[in-house]
């Protein structure tokens, strides 16, 4: 009966850009049409990724869900940045690495049955969201030096985004390798044809991109409506939507069972975005009236630490947990609590 629901849900997302096209509503209720078209497509990502991790294997069907669902985030990201909406984009960039290693990889472990974690393939992709938080350091201090926009903090992130996207890719590809040559004889027939998956995939990440658009430039009406500020909407709300697809794949595929698929789609996809998105959103801003700079508030830099050290603490002892899980998604009730009371800047 679930399963129909969400089938017949997926009309959500045509209605959704019709709507917008045709009847021009309110801000407020756009945005929450948006965000509740992109829970099936969310779900439908999961499915199709969990088909095609039948051939692939774990390690490289989480590269695959991470970078799927992350095209949204990158295209949420670059219509932010077309607005001139710089917090908006930081928050949000924050906000999925965040939401990503505490609620996500959290709610996973609570839903899923305690199994052993591929280590070898989560701790480094944790050691590189960590020095990614250290490299955004010096554009951060350059940001509170004067103002967070200005053209010194823009020269100070361009060599730090080359660096990110250079680290980013020679990991991955060393993984990449790694997982197939360790995951060929694992991989197996799945229901669907391996073509078929990725086709859908691709589909359902175009799909979510169009709905993505339509949050973004409903943001500030939304805010007003209920009285946020635009940091805390970018921060949580947009990350957590723009990143549905993740936690839509990694929550269906713990309640599998397949705990490896689901912990790589947690962690790969935040060092996706400290690594890979947030440099090319600031070095693809250079050919936008309004740069960005990797100039994060200081909340953002505190939560990101926190969140990577706690979520290395529960990698480091070998199998996911009911308790393990529950901590996570507390410390980020925690950062939800510290982004609304910090306002905007």
């Amino acid at each position: 009966m679930a399963r129909r629901i969400l089938w017949a849900s997926l009309a959500l997302a045509p209605a959704t850009i019709a709507v917008d096209y045709a009847a021009h509503p309110g801000n407020a209720a756009l945005f929450v049409l948006a965000a509740a078209a992109l829970v099936p497509l969310a779900w439908l990502i999961g499915e199709t990724t969990e088909h095609a991790a039948e051939h692939t294997g774990p390690g490289i069907g989480g590269f695959l869900n991470a970078s799927f669902g992350n095209a949204p985030e990158l295209i949420i990201a670059l219509f932010a940045v077309g607005d001139g909406l710089p917090q908006v984009v930081r928050g949000s960039l924050a906000g999925s690495v965040i939401s990503n290693l505490l609620l996500v990889y959290g709610v996973a472990q609570i839903v899923g049955p305690s199994k052993p974690l591929d280590r070898a393939s989560l701790v480094p992709q944790l050691a590189l969201v960590a020095t990614a938080v250290v490299l955004f350091v010096p554009a951060v201090v350059v940001g509170y030096t004067g103002l967070s926009e200005r053209h010194a903090a823009v020269v100070v992130s361009i060599p730090l985004a080359v660096v990110l996207l250079a680290l980013y890719l020679a990991v991955t590809a060393r993984n990449l390798r790694r997982h197939r040559e360790l995951e060929r004889d694992e991989a197996s027939d799945g229901a669907w044809p391996l073509s078929a998956a990725l086709g859908v995939l691709a589909v359902a990440t175009v799909a979510t991109a169009f709905v993505s658009e339509i949050l973004v430039h409903s943001i500030r009406g939304f805010a007003s409506a209920i009285g946020a500020s635009e940091f805390f909407i970018a921060a949580v709300i947009v990350a957590i939507v723009g990143n549905a697809a993740e936690h839509g794949g990694a929550v269906v595929i713990a309640r599998a069972g397949k705990m490896k698929l689901a912990s790589e789609i947690a962690i790969s996809s935040s060092a996706q975005v400290a690594l890979l998105v947030v440099p090319a959103v600031t070095l693809l801003s250079l050919f936008f009236t309004h740069e960005l700079p990797l100039s994060f508030r200081w909340e953002e830099i505190v939560a990101m630490t926190v969140a990577v050290a706690l979520s290395a603490k529960t990698v480091v002892g070998g199998r996911t947990s009911r308790r393990d899980g529950i901590l996570l998604v507390v410390l980020y009730a925690m950062v939800v609590a510290g982004f609304l009371a910090a306002g905007s800047r």
